[in-house]
């Protein structure tokens, strides 16, 4: 058969054709008397065996190898392909990300979304500097970048001040945000996790609170800690033994005790209830149950001051006479300056 008519059978392109006999891929097994390339049956068949390996992705050297050497082995080159062709769906996916991103973002025209591009670009690459730079520059702009977009940026941020600039943009855009961020409240990474928290304390409101509130009891102090005060603050009592916690553990303790102060005020809590609370885990870190170490005992001491009312004026007493000098001046002192609201 003459090539017109192999390119209809086989349904490959004349010009094709001419670049495998180039190539010494698929050569006629003879030629006319007019010189026209003239294909054999068996010229067909290796077509189509050509046509079957390059569509696995195969480069056309390796096509003409594998046909051709009768001791070649495919099993290195599939794992090859398998790999190329995982690279390949990875940016194809990534693309598709990109392009859902921009998509969300709704830009009004091609400037705007050549901006956006430009913007995600920049947050992604680069050093930490020019990263911060270029969440800072865009100012107002960053609005219109999906907050969800920026959330993942911000998980994947290992610089403390790009991170810092990440959270700033997701105040001005957190549509989509608290979903990824929620995600990432969970990762196995703590700094993921860390990072997480973080923005979701920054960025407040119920579904964040409610994010928060089911990692109170994570295995990284840094993300319960965080957790508990953003929790405590927005006036969530669950908080509240995690900020006693961290009063007895000396982690951020004061910022824990004028939380638990500020859920007393709010009602949420009573002051009974806390001062309980520290007493208990005071003296649970003492020998045979009785008062616990100087140090968690001074800390007890300023945070019942925070707390005021009678329960903590009673609790700051019974401290005065602790034989230990610096645990009862602190409690006088703190007695002192602790407000007696009428409160029991």
């Amino acid at each position: 058969m003459l090539i017109g008519e192999l390119a209809r059978r086989s349904g490959v392109s004349v010009r094709m054709l001419r670049h495998y006999d180039s190539l010494g891929l698929v050569s006629p097994s003879g030629r006319t008397a007019a010189g026209y390339r003239e294909y054999a049956s068996a010229d067909l068949r290796r077509l189509v065996h050509v046509e079957s390996l390059r569509s696995l992705g195969m480069p056309l050297a390796a096509v003409k190898r594998a046909l051709d050497d009768d001791g070649f082995s495919p099993a290195g080159l599939l794992d090859e392909l398998r790999e190329s062709t995982r690279r390949r769906i990875a940016a194809d996916t990534e693309l598709l990300d990109r392009l859902d991103e921009l998509r969300s973002a709704e830009p009004t025209g091609w400037q705007d979304a050549v901006r956006i591009v430009m913007l995600l670009t920049a947050v992604r690459s680069g050093s930490g500097a020019r990263r911060q730079q270029a969440v800072l520059a865009h100012g107002d702009g960053v609005a219109a970048v999906p907050g969800a977009a920026l959330a993942e940026a911000l998980l994947a941020e290992e610089d403390a001040n790009v991170a810092g600039a990440l959270r700033w943009a997701l105040a001005k855009s957190p549509a989509g945000a608290i979903d990824v961020l929620e995600t990432g409240s969970v990762a196995s990474d703590p700094a993921v996790r860390r990072r997480a928290v973080s923005a979701l304390a920054e960025l407040g409101g119920p579904d964040a609170i409610a994010v928060l509130q089911g990692v109170l009891d994570d295995g990284d102090a840094d993300v319960r800690e965080r957790a508990a005060v953003a929790v405590g603050a927005a006036g969530g009592a669950v908080a509240a033994p995690a900020l006693v916690r961290m009063v007895i553990d000396g982690r951020r303790d004061v910022e824990a005790s004028e939380t638990l102060a500020g859920l007393v005020r709010a009602g949420t809590v009573t002051a009974d209830e806390v001062v309980a609370a520290l007493t208990s885990a005071a003296e649970a870190g003492g020998e045979a149950g009785g008062p616990g170490p100087v140090d968690e005992l001074v800390r007890v001491a300023q945070a019942m001051a925070e707390l005021g009312g009678r329960a903590s004026r009673r609790a700051l007493e019974r401290l005065t006479h602790h034989p230990d000098r610096f645990v009862s001046q602190t409690a006088e002192v703190n007695l002192r300056r602790a407000p007696d609201d009428g409160a029991s």
